[in-house]
C-alpha cells in the first residue's frame, strides 16, 4: 500500500474507533452503572441496545449526506452531536437520561462508521480496498483491547461518568482530526443532492440486489454474535468467574487478538485467493469454533480459559469477514457508495440490536447461555453466506 493511503487509512481508523471506544470503555462499568442508578442489570444493558439502534438508523442519514455535501461536513456534524450527548451521559442523574444520552451518542457517532467507508470507496477498490479497510480495522481492532483497560483505569481512580469526561476529549481531538487532517475526497462533480425519489430508487436497487443483501447479512449476523457478546460479557465474567473490571478488561481484550490479527491477512488472502473464497473459508471456520465451544461449553466444560480460547479462535475467522465483506458489498455501487454504506450498516446495526432483544429474555450471566447466542449469530452468518455464495453452496468451500 502506497504510504498516503496507509495515512489516510491511519486517519479513518482513529476517527473510526471513536465509537468502538464509546461501547467497549463503558463495558467495565455496566455493573457499576446498575448499582449507582439503583436499577437492574438488564435495564444497564438496554444503555447498549439503545446506542446500537440509534447508531443503525442514523446511518441512513450520513450516507445521503455524504454523498450530496461531501465526507467532512457530515463528520463534523455527527462528532459534534457526539460531544454533547457524551456530556449529558457524563450528567445523567437516572438510567432512563442515560439511556437517551446514549442513544443521541450512537447518533453521533454513526458518521464516523459510514463516511470513512465512502472515503475508502473513494481512493481504493478491490484488493486495494480490502487492504486498505484492512489498516483501518487495525486501529478499530485495537480499541476492544485498550478501550476496557482504559475504562477499568479510569474507575480506579473516578467512576463511570469519568469514563464519559475521557471519551468527551476524544470527541474533541476527533474534531481536529477530521478539520485539519483528513482531506476531501469526495468530487463535487459528482455529488449528488438528497432527493426521496433518487435515495428510494437507490435503496430499492440495492435491496432487490441480492449480492449485496447477502454480503450484508453475512457482515450483519457476524457483528450480531460480538453485539450479544458485549451485552452479556461483564455480568458472565463478574458472575460466573469472578472477574474484578481489570480482569474483565484483560479477558476480553484477549478475545479481540483473534479478530485484529486476522484481518490484517484479509487483503492479502483476497488478492491470492479471491474475495469470495475467502469468506467461504472464514464464516464456516467462525460457525465451526462456535458450535464447537457451545457444546463443550454445555457439557461442562466451561473453564474461563476455554471460553477465551473458544471465542479467540472464532472472532479470528470473523476478522477476515467483515473487512472483506464491506468492500465487495461497495465495489459495484461507486455512484451511490455513500447510500450502499448507510443502508448496509443500518442494516447491520439493526440485525445485531434485534439479536440482542431476542437473546437477551435467555440470558442468565452464563457462560453457556452467551455462547449459545454468539453461536446462533454465527449460525446465521454461515446460512446467509450459503445462500449468497456459490462457492459456499453443497459443500464446495471445503
Amino acid at each position: 500500500m502506497r504510504d498516503p493511503l496507509f495515512r489516510m487509512a491511519l486517519v479513518l481508523g482513529l476517527l473510526s474507533a471513536v465509537g468502538p471506544f464509546a461501547i467497549d470503555m463503558y463495558l467495565p462499568a455496566l455493573p457499576q452503572v446498575a448499582t449507582d442508578l439503583g436499577t437492574s442489570e438488564a435495564k444497564a444493558a438496554q444503555t447498549l441496545t439503545s446506542y446500537f439502534i440509534a447508531f443503525g438508523i442514523a446511518q441512513m442519514i450520513y450516507g445521503p449526506m455524504a454523498d450530496a455535501i461531501g465526507r467532512k461536513k457530515p463528520m463534523v456534524i455527527g462528532v459534534a452531536i457526539f460531544l454533547a450527548a457524551t456530556i449529558w451521559a457524563s450528567l445523567a442523574p437516572g438510567i432512563g437520561e442515560l439511556i437517551l444520552a446514549r442513544a443521541l451518542q450512537g447518533l453521533g457517532a454513526a458518521t464516523l462508521m459510514v463516511v470513512p467507508r465512502a472515503v475508502i470507496r473513494d481512493v481504493a477498490t478491490g484488493p486495494a480496498g480490502a487492504k486498505m479497510m484492512a489498516a483501518v480495522m487495525i486501529v478499530i481492532a485495537i480499541s476492544p483491547m485498550l478501550a476496557p483497560l482504559t475504562g477499568s483505569l479510569v474507575m480506579a481512580w473516578g467512576g463511570w461518568r469519568e469514563i464519559f469526561a475521557v471519551l468527551g476529549v476524544a470527541a474533541l481531538l476527533s474534531l481536529c482530526l477530521i478539520l485539519f487532517v483528513l482531506p476531501e475526497t469526495s468530487d463535487p462533480a459528482s455529488r449528488r443532492p438528497v432527493r426521496i425519489d433518487q435515495m428510494m430508487a437507490g435503496i430499492r436497487r440495492l435491496v432487490t440486489d441480492r449480492r449485496f443483501m447477502g454480503l450484508t447479512m453475512i457482515g450483519g449476523f457476524g457483528m450480531s454474535s460480538f453485539f450479544v457478546f458485549l451485552s452479556t460479557a461483564s455480568f458472565v465474567y463478574k458472575h460466573q468467574y469472578g472477574l474484578s473490571p481489570t480482569g474483565f478488561s484483560i479477558a476480553f481484550a484477549i478475545n479481540a487478538i483473534g479478530f485484529f490479527s486476522a484481518s490484517q491477512f484479509a487483503g492479502y488472502l483476497a488478492a491470492r485467493f479471491g474475495m469470495e473464497r475467502v469468506i467461504s473459508l472464514a464464516i464456516t471456520g467462525f460457525a465451526g469454533a462456535a458450535l464447537v465451544l457451545t457444546m463443550l461449553v454445555w457439557s461442562g466444560a466451561d473453564a474461563l480459559h476455554l471460553v477465551v480460547l473458544g471465542l479467540l479462535l472464532a472472532n479470528a475467522c470473523l476478522g477476515l469477514v467483515i473487512p472483506t465483506t464491506m468492500v465487495m458489498a461497495l465495489d459495484p455501487h461507486p455512484d451511490i457508495s455513500g447510500l450502499a454504506s448507510s443502508l448496509g450498516g443500518t442494516i447491520q446495526m439493526l440485525t445485531g440490536g434485534a439479536m440482542i432483544l431476542i437473546t437477551g429474555p435467555l440470558m442468565d450471566n452464563s457462560a453457556a447461555m452467551m455462547v449459545s447466542g454468539i453461536a446462533l449469530c454465527a449460525v446465521l452468518a454461515w446460512a446467509a453466506a450459503a445462500a449468497s455464495l456459490p462457492r459456499l453452496r453443497f459443500g464446495s468451500a471445503a
